[in-house]
């Protein structure tokens, strides 16, 4: 139960090499508005202090040779353990890492139904190997390498904290937005009416709201077939809608072929 509905907030605990990476996300945007309105609980931990030498050692070198070096577990598992305190049972332990599942929307919507979600921030050559067993989660946002796990967790933060009921002002637009139907988002217009000698479509000032649905929803479409193909072989269409998805996708591929030519 959230904060929403009478509980406590929904909690996030990043554990970090780097806890100043993540200050604006508590002072501004959608970490802010739910912070302020008691529904997140946003929490950062430096690995360093869970370390027991003086310089503070987070990282060794790999057994069996190679180059870089290797979070230790030591420092590592005792920031999970006291993020865990107290943890309910749904808790989910996440390693941003590029070896994880690909981060999107039905994987962002999976966990904010959580009580609690702990983001662990890799670095050099990643994490020990006996750390990744004991997470629930790999996670990745995409397939190409980072410096280290914050940009990754912040990402992922944001995209969770804004599916919280009551963060977002107006939860019909959650409905609306990219990928929730397994499409892209259709074009958005606003005032003025012309710009740069080019029109707002006719259909969105008409006031006919069957119209406007429908254009959007053919619009939804297109973008995805001319941005995202791959996404309208999942998405959630109707037998009209899936012909004409098919017939972009032909003149997706007429192109892509032609192009290669």
């Amino acid at each position: 139960m959230n904060q929403a509905d009478g509980g406590s907030p929904y909690r996030i605990d990043i554990l970090t090499i780097f806890p100043g990476y993540f200050a604006d996300f508590c002072a501004e945007g959608v970490g802010r508005i739910a912070i302020e309105k008691g529904l997140l609980d946003f929490n950062v931990s430096d690995i360093r202090d869970f370390t027991r030498d003086a310089h503070r050692t987070v990282d060794d070198y790999p057994f069996g040779g190679g180059p870089g070096m290797v979070m230790k577990p030591e420092p590592v598992s005792l920031a999970i353990a006291k993020a865990m305190t107290e943890a309910p049972k749904d808790t989910r332990l996440v390693i941003l890492t590029p070896r994880g599942k690909v981060f999107d929307q039905t994987l962002a919507s999976d966990l904010s139904r959580a009580k609690r979600l702990v983001l662990v921030c890799g670095h050099y050559e990643g994490l020990d190997e006996r750390i990744h067993e004991i997470a629930t989660d790999d996670i990745s946002i995409g397939d190409y390498v980072l410096s280290g796990g914050e940009p990754a967790a912040a990402v992922v933060a944001d995209a969770v904290t804004r599916l919280l009921p009551g963060v977002l002002g107006d939860a019909a637009s959650l409905l609306e937005e990219s990928f929730e139907d397994g499409l892209l988002e259709y074009p958005q217009y606003t005032r003025p009416q012309i710009f740069n000698e080019r029109a707002v479509p006719d259909v969105l000032l008409s006031g006919n709201h069957g119209k406007i649905s429908r254009w959007r929803r053919d619009q939804a479409i297109i973008a995805t077939a001319r941005r995202r193909p791959d996404l309208l072989r999942r998405a959630n269409l109707t037998k009209e809608e899936t012909q004409l998805a098919e017939r972009l996708l032909h003149d997706y591929e007429k192109e892509r072929r032609r192009d290669k030519d």
